[in-house]
């Protein structure tokens, strides 16, 4: 068990509301945010376009989603499984992304904050 300098503690104090008002506005606060919004929200909109077609075919297009491919399995079949194997594939996708690109800057961003300033 490890015993907790009380010295270091004492010198690490919560960062009030200035500091993070000042570090909103910081150009390194606001690429990481540009970053973040140019990963989510095309991601976002190409899921939601995937997801909306599959739903569209299933209500639309039932010649189509019925056509066996190999005995029971069929198109409307292999489209709905495609949904989860592309939700776990973002998942991944966002996972790499955050840990390359946001983390990095995340963690120095909390440096500063927590008084690591150098």
């Amino acid at each position: 068990m490890t015993s907790i300098d009380l010295d270091d503690t004492a010198a690490r104090r919560a960062p009030g509301a200035a500091a993070f008002a000042e570090v909103q506005a910081s150009p390194q606060f606001q690429e990481l945010r540009t970053r973040l919004r140019r990963f989510v929200f095309p991601m976002t909109v190409l899921f939601l376009l995937w997801y909306l077609g599959y739903v569209l075919l299933g209500a639309y297009a039932h010649d189509l989603m019925s056509h066996a491919v190999v005995g029971d399995i069929n198109v409307g079949l292999l489209l709905g499984l495609g949904q989860f194997v592309s939700t776990f594939a973002i998942t991944a996708l966002y996972v790499r992304f955050a840990n390359r690109e946001l983390d990095p800057r995340a963690a120095a961003i909390r440096g500063y904050l927590e008084g690591d300033r150098a």
